[in-house]
């Protein structure tokens, strides 16, 4: 039962690293599209991105929490 703590921390981690990976993604493209002219489609990623890096801080939080246990 113990080895489950570090195991769900380990694959959380990759999880929140794969979020990581993808927002970045994500704000290159934001980017790219911006630069093309449409920046409502701009401003709607912004917002998504901002969702992204709220979860993300929740996930960490998380992981430090098991990580403690």
């Amino acid at each position: 039962m113990d080895d489950r703590i570090p195991i769900t921390a380990d694959t959380l981690e990759l999880l929140h690293l794969n979020q990581i990976a993808i927002r970045a993604g994500l704000e290159e493209l934001s980017l790219w599209i911006a630069q093309r002219g449409s920046t409502n489609v701009h401003d709607n990623m912004l917002s998504i991105l901002q969702t992204l890096d709220t979860n993300a801080q929740a996930i960490a939080t998380g992981i430090e929490s098991l990580r403690r246990s």
